[in-house]
């Protein structure tokens, strides 16, 4: 495969990856790095494998790119496609949460000695150490490697990065306890967003509302945390975003904890008890721990309001309608009605099933 030809192919992938048809996209990517002969093709398929993979939270693959891409730069011995490739390795390494390597590649990239576009990508790597720095909880230097990064940022009129160094410094505040900090720089990446309008905007909108779901919570401010985790949340499902997704599930389940929602903790309590005291055989005690789970499913309404069946015994797919009832989607998507089954409201957006 020639290089006019690597390049369409490469180009027919970043298509089906934005149209969300990620599995068809990773297949033309994987084909096109078999069959390439353009070293710089394959460095930039690489590059979207590396991407692709960390959206969807698979990170050691998307750290075996990382090094089959370093190993293609060294061959071009090209500093700028070396400087991108540690930058990959760095990333990677973030990820994974191993913060000594990430800093380590970090500090290669700064002192590669290439052109203009090596030194465009400095604020990413000041931003990546910076998240390695916060992840070993070396705070001072963690704010030095972000303030750089903002400079970078302002230098180039480079929205995207100082939307993503905002997030950051959100989640910095948010460790240090200083949760006015942490909804602002949540909330002028919002802003960026907002403002810009590209076509990276939707994906950091989800990055930002989430940070700000954060700080919301730490505040008490508990609907507004719930109202932008569920934005976050459904940006997440649209794009595939499954880090994003679980730290949503994550914040949701915070959301509840600082509600005071225990009646889902006692339900899962009874579960857990229905399943040992089955395994010991202890009919009597089984018997009433069924009894209570039944009954706690019953007040919190954990079942189908169509079929009637119990959700959250087994992994099912469920639709939750702005009005707060929750269904099988299987059963929404037969029902053909445009309101909610249960209390008929005309509730259910574009979108919802």
């Amino acid at each position: 495969m020639g290089q006019d030809q690597t390049k369409q192919q490469i180009e027919k992938g970043l298509k089906l990856y934005q149209s969300n048809q990620t599995d068809k996209a990773l297949h033309v990517w994987t084909k096109v790095l078999e069959k390439s002969s353009d070293p710089g093709g394959k460095f930039r398929v690489l590059g979207c494998l590396i991407t692709a993979h960390s959206e969807l939270g698979k990170y050691k693959e998307m750290l075996k790119y990382a090094l089959a891409q370093i190993d293609t730069a060294r061959e071009m011995e090209d500093p700028d496609y070396l400087t991108e490739g540690y930058l990959n390795l760095a990333r990677s390494n973030e990820k994974l949460c191993d913060f000594q390597k990430t800093v380590s590649y970090c500090k290669t990239c700064l002192n590669m000695q290439g052109t203009t576009v090596s030194l465009q990508l400095n604020g990413q790597v000041c931003l990546s150490m910076g998240n390695a720095f916060l992840g070993l909880s070396v705070f001072q230097k963690a704010l030095e490697s972000y303030e750089k990064a903002l400079r970078y940022a302002h230098n180039n009129d480079d929205k995207m990065l100082e939307c993503r160094v905002c997030c950051s410094l959100g989640n910095f505040y948010a460790q240090l306890k200083d949760y006015e900090k942490a909804l602002f720089f949540p909330c002028k990446a919002a802003e960026l967003v907002n403002d810009y309008g590209k076509s990276w905007s939707l994906k950091y909108r989800a990055m930002s509302q989430y940070h700000m779901s954060v700080a919301y919570r730490k505040l008490e401010r508990l609907p507004d945390a719930m109202e932008c985790c569920e934005e976050s949340m459904k940006i997440a499902l649209q794009h595939g975003d499954r880090p994003l997704q679980a730290l949503c599930l994550l914040n949701f389940a915070d959301i509840h904890r600082c509600r005071r929602d225990v009646e889902l903790c006692i339900l899962k309590v009874h579960c857990l008890s229905e399943g040992i005291f089955r395994s010991q055989g202890q009919q009597e005690l089984l018997r009433e721990h069924v009894v209570k789970c039944l009954q706690c499913v019953e007040e919190l309404e954990l079942y189908c309001g169509m079929c009637g069946e119990s959700i959250g015994e087994k992994d099912q797919l469920l639709q939750a309608l702005p009005c707060s009832h929750i269904f099988h989607l299987k059963c929404l998507q037969t029902n053909g009605t445009k309101g909610c089954p249960k209390c008929r409201q005309a509730s259910m957006k574009p979108g919802f099933v």
